[in-house]
């Protein structure tokens, strides 16, 4: 008799809510991350070597996977632990039964019969204690691990958080640590010998568990060739192969940037586009000259080697390698982010924007006479002055005169805008509180920065559009990693600095002949074309060089982190060596093509630079950029009235009867024209007046006479003396003749006489004064000057 039982419809509810609740519990039973660890930061270079590594927040060498399971590990290892782990749900039965009969016959647990699958369980939930709930709990989640991963998503988990004994967690930890290379190279030995630590990872240490380590892993490699993963010859050698010694360490080559990098990206797994090789010899090249340096006790120095077209970074050393010795001397720090005084690596920029402004022409005249403008003194490298020089020899000789005056007539603030724009990131303050030594170094940047931009002026050069091409260096080497410094500023979008300009700046920069700052020039002739910059900070303290090609942009810093000056931090003399032995470990290099739809062509006065006047004798050639304004004709020629054997020149008066011709004549203004002269030995100027005349033409006799300092209109303060008396003004002017004798006065007060060089000392009181040149001639010149009571 069949019996029927009728349920209730709230029955089969209830039935289906138990199945949907037990089938919930079972998809959501994995945690998610499965293993909440930390992992060991990790830097790779492009081609996927290991540059360094730090130890994981919790002291363990847990390093992130980097790529798929060695096949000889995972075979091993399934050798070894589960060979049925391609059959298996993630739970084997015929294990767990022969683990059940074994334990009962020893009457207690010596076998889990635990898979693979079961293990990387126990790995996530910490090796709980091994309690038969436990086991239940592992069988439950190892089928739901089963159905989320693939078996070898499974392996490399497990591969990955496996103890390998002391600190090391992980296969590719354990290689590195064991063996000094990546998983991806282990020997059939080395695997063997991997693939039975996890199951006993004290093994690894010396003492009497050696034996027992060698008697598994022979075992096991006995094994793998009885199944005939390894052929005889393979497993011989493999027996004679020793076991892993103390533990190794990981590579440093690029320490300063690990670091670096894990701040500023926060993930423990960078592949950067660094080239180990280079990165290698770039620290190796280094290292040699701050060893050599290192006797004049500047101890610490950076380099920085840029792809130009795309700005990856190929080699970051940023400081020479620090150990215990030398931890004392700041060789922890990473100088290529830290701000330094900038020297004059500034200086092309500048020459740059007003080439686009149109207030400099290339091969125009700029003065270099002794400036005073205020309180600020500026000088030359050398202490010396040339009166005037092209503005393109001016920035190849790294002059710092004309650099002055030129930021002058350009704007302080306008060229702080301008280098932010550019990507100088360290510029914080407004314009006006870094005044003119901006130029020279008043400001500080980051080699980082400078390198960047330097590679930015390169790229300009290179494109034919207006795009902006002046964007930060990147060394993560990752598909959809974003810049992790953008462009900021109005202009972003369109480069601040034209195709021509950037291109007329590098031809300018490539000049061979810089004496001054860059006067050891001749040490590093080389025949690869290199536009590049030195520079020197006030008080010695920071030495750069920077060179560009279209391949490669390299950068260089030298000095001492702690700040300290020495006479022999120049850039010429330790930064530039550097930089050409970099270049020359580089591949062989171009120079980048003249942009001629960027370009116009201008005729220009010989001498001054300037476009040509009637009055110009001897014209060139040169090129600007194509939508710089025009600027004035030349001023510095003239067509001059001479007697008739050009001897003197003349005034054509009413009762003038001689005979005149017509010379057309390159004139300086008396202050540079001084200077000029003593290099240029072919200059003329104009010929002296006649004696008879000079009475009737002291208007043009006056003009033969200059105040070089302090400028008109100066406000002045004139510091004290250490032994507390008062400080002196140095005046300086200049004359024509060079045996006129000029008398001094101030407010009407005779000072004193000069002849030839032309200098005195004054002591003004507070407020404003009339400094009154005059010379034996009677001609005289006025000046307006003020001495302020604080700076």
């Amino acid at each position: 008799m069949i019996i029927k039982v009728h349920h209730r419809p709230g029955f089969y509810i209830l039935t289906g809510a138990a199945i949907a609740s037990i089938l919930l519990i079972f998809f959501i039973s994995l945690p998610d991350p499965l293993f909440k660890v930390p992992y060991s930061p990790v830097l790779y270079d492009r081609r996927g070597e290991l540059l360094g590594a730090q130890v994981a927040s919790d002291g363990q060498w847990r390093l992130p996977a980097a790529g798929p399971v060695n096949t000889k590990f995972s075979t091993a290892l399934q050798v070894y632990e589960d060979r049925r782990f391609y059959l298996h749900p993630g739970v084997d039965p015929f294990s767990l039964f022969r683990a059940a009969v074994q334990n009962v016959r020893s009457g207690r647990i010596i076998s889990g019969g635990s898979t693979l699958t079961m293990q990387t369980v126990r790995l996530f939930r910490e090796n709980r204690n091994r309690t038969f709930l436990e086991k239940l709990i592992e069988v439950i989640l190892a089928i739901r691990l089963e159905c989320s991963y693939s078996k070898k998503d499974i392996l490399a988990l497990y591969s990955a958080h496996a103890p390998f004994g002391g600190n090391v967690v992980g296969l590719e930890a354990a290689s590195w640590r064991w063996f000094a290379h990546g998983s991806q190279n282990l020997s059939w030995a080395e695997a063997a010998t991997l693939a039975v630590l996890p199951n006993n990872p004290g093994l690894v240490h010396p003492g009497a568990n050696r034996s027992r380590l060698q008697e598994k892993r022979d075992g096991l490699l006995k094994r793998l060739y009885q199944l005939q993963y390894v052929d005889r010859e393979t497993y011989f050698l493999a027996l004679q192969e020793p076991l892993p010694g103390p533990p190794k360490d990981l590579p440093r080559l690029a320490p300063h940037l690990l670091v670096r990098a894990v701040k500023e990206t926060g993930s423990p797994l960078i592949t950067s586009t660094l080239d180990g090789g280079l990165q290698r010899r770039a620290a190796e090249i280094l290292e040699r000259y701050i060893h050599q340096f290192s006797r004049n006790a500047v101890m610490n120095g950076a380099c920085l080697i840029l792809e130009t077209k795309t700005g990856n970074v190929l080699a970051y050393v940023g400081n020479v390698f620090a150990n215990d010795e030398w931890v004392a001397y700041g060789r922890a720090v990473d100088i290529i982010g830290a701000p330094r005084s900038s020297g004059s690596i500034l200086k092309p920029f500048l020459y740059a924007a007003m080439l686009d402004s149109g207030e400099l022409l290339p091969t125009e005249l700029v003065s270099d006479i002794p400036t005073r403008i205020g309180s600020y003194n500026p000088e030359n490298f050398n202490k010396s002055y040339l009166g005037a020089i092209p503005a393109d020899q001016a920035l190849a000789r790294s002059l710092n005169i004309p650099a002055v005056r030129e930021l002058r007539m350009f704007g302080v603030d306008r060229f702080a805008r301008l280098l932010r724009q550019l990507g100088f990131t360290t510029l914080f303050r407004p314009g006006d509180e870094y005044g003119l030594p901006l130029v020279l170094g008043g400001a500080e940047v980051s080699l980082w920065d400078a390198a960047s931009v330097y590679a930015g002026l390169a790229r300009q050069a290179l494109e034919e559009n207006r795009q902006q091409q002046f964007f930060p260096a990147t060394y993560v080497n990752q598909p959809g990693t974003k810049p992790l410094h953008k462009m900021t500023g109005p202009s972003a979008a369109v480069s601040p600095i034209s195709r021509g300009a950037a291109w007329l700046t590098l031809e300018a920069l490539s000049l061979v002949n810089r004496p001054g700052e860059d006067g050891a020039w001749e040490l590093f002739t080389s025949s690869r074309r290199v536009a590049w910059k030195t520079g020197t900070s006030f008080g010695f303290r920071d030495a750069w060089s920077i060179g560009t090609t279209p391949e490669y942009t390299v950068g260089v810093w030298i000095g001492n982190a702690s700040g300290e000056g020495r006479a022999e931090l120049q850039g010429s003399l330790t930064a530039a060596p550097v930089m050409w032995e970099l270049f020359s470990a580089l591949p062989e290099t171009s120079w980048f093509p003249r942009p001629d739809a960027d370009l116009t062509a201008v005729e220009v006065c010989a001498h001054s630079g300037l476009p040509v006047s009637a009055n110009c004798k001897d014209t060139n050639l040169v090129y600007i950029p194509r939508l710089a304004p025009r600027k004035e004709s030349c001023h510095y020629c003239m067509t001059v009235p001479v007697s008739e054997d050009g001897v003197y020149r003349v005034t054509l008066t009413p009762g003038y009867t001689g005979q005149v011709r017509y010379e057309k004549r390159f004139v300086l203004p008396p202050a540079e024209e001084y200077f000029y002269k003593r290099w240029n030995l072919t200059y003329q100027g104009l010929p002296p007046a006649a004696a008879d005349l000079q009475n009737t033409q002291k208007s043009i006799i006056s003009h033969e006479m200059a105040l070089v300092s302090p400028e008109a209109n100066s406000a002045i303060y004139i510091p004290v003396e250490l032994d507390g008396r008062p400080g002196q003004l140095v005046c300086t002017a200049t004359h024509r003749r060079s045996a006129s004798v000029i008398f001094w006065h101030l407010d009407d007060l005779y000072i004193g006489s000069t002849r030839g060089i032309h200098q005195i000392e004054l002591r003004p009181s507070l407020g404003a004064h009339i400094l009154t040149l005059v010379d034996e001639t009677g001609a005289s010149l006025h000046r307006r000057i003020t001495i302020l009571s604080e700076p």
